[in-house]
């Protein structure tokens, strides 16, 4: 497990008021463009916002439209850590796949500091969700809404098997990442181990489990629970399973073979915080 100086998860708040120029890309694509120097563009107005509130995000430039600026400025008060562009809609018609909704807000940012687990569990409260070769990008950032939504202390993906930060993921979580701690790991198992060191109860979320995660949750008595969830088909590697506590189920209705792996997180982690 890489060991870099973290930032505080706990300096990170959601903006005020709502909880909630590199190369063009190619149209249908489903990234925002990256330069070539690693700065990424975020874009859409929840992103947009929760990125210049966040004081652990590095800025670059900011692309309003008049529209976008009065709506930012309404969910976060001026100044800003940055000036805006005033831009015309055009502007975006090159920068970003066609089907993005980018709402005349883009923002040029560098990748966030990278998390050590040891730090984000000692600074933070409530169940980690951990995704086990979770490769859609949209599944992640709706991972990352439901995780902000509940409560979810930290989400800790691989390096190798999973999305890097993009404009498409940022604007799937709404803003959650921004506030959702992210931790990658270089060995998902061992990271594991270290949850239990840390007196977490890995939980795998499995359709074949003996038991319910409801079961799983009551007998918690209020220890700290490690959600695992696999990819969509594969669900698990074996490696993963064999370094859970338990396996827990969601009972679905027997029409309906599983769950998308953005909604089973979302009912899970509902699952584990309802009676908190």
């Amino acid at each position: 497990m890489r060991r870099t100086p973290p930032r505080d998860p706990r300096s990170e708040g959601p903006p005020q008021g709502n909880p909630h120029q590199g190369r063009p890309a190619r149209r249908g694509g489903g990234h925002a463009p990256r330069n070539a120097d690693g700065g990424t563009w975020l874009y859409g107005l929840h992103p947009v916002t929760a990125a210049l509130a966040n004081p652990a995000r590095r800025l670059r430039r900011l692309l309003l439209t008049e529209d976008a600026e009065a709506a930012v400025a309404a969910q976060l008060p001026q100044p800003w850590r940055m000036a805006a562009e005033r831009v015309e809609r055009a502007r975006f018609a090159g920068m970003f796949p066609e089907d993005a909704v980018h709402q005349g807000a883009a923002l040029l940012v560098e990748p966030l500091p990278e998390l050590d687990l040891d730090t984000v569990l000692d600074q933070t409260e409530g169940p980690v969700l951990v995704l086990d070769q979770v490769t859609d990008p949209r599944n992640v950032g709706a991972i990352l809404r439901s995780a902000a939504a509940f409560g979810a202390a930290a989400l800790v993906m691989q390096d190798r098997h999973a999305p890097p930060e993009t404009g498409s993921l940022a604007r799937a979580a709404s803003g959650a990442l921004e506030l959702v701690p992210v931790v990658r790991v270089v060995n998902l198992a061992r990271a594991l181990d270290e949850l239990k060191e840390a007196h977490c109860w890995v939980v795998g979320l499995a359709a074949d489990a003996p038991v319910t995660l409801a079961q799983v949750q009551r007998g918690l008595s209020g220890r700290r629970c490690a959600l695992v969830l696999g990819a969509e088909g594969e669900g698990m590697r074996r490696l993963t399973r064999e370094h859970c506590d338990e396996l827990a189920r969601l009972p679905i209705a027997s029409r309906m073979e599983s769950l998308n792996v953005s909604a089973a997180a979302a009912v899970a982690l509902y699952e584990l915080v309802r009676e908190a």
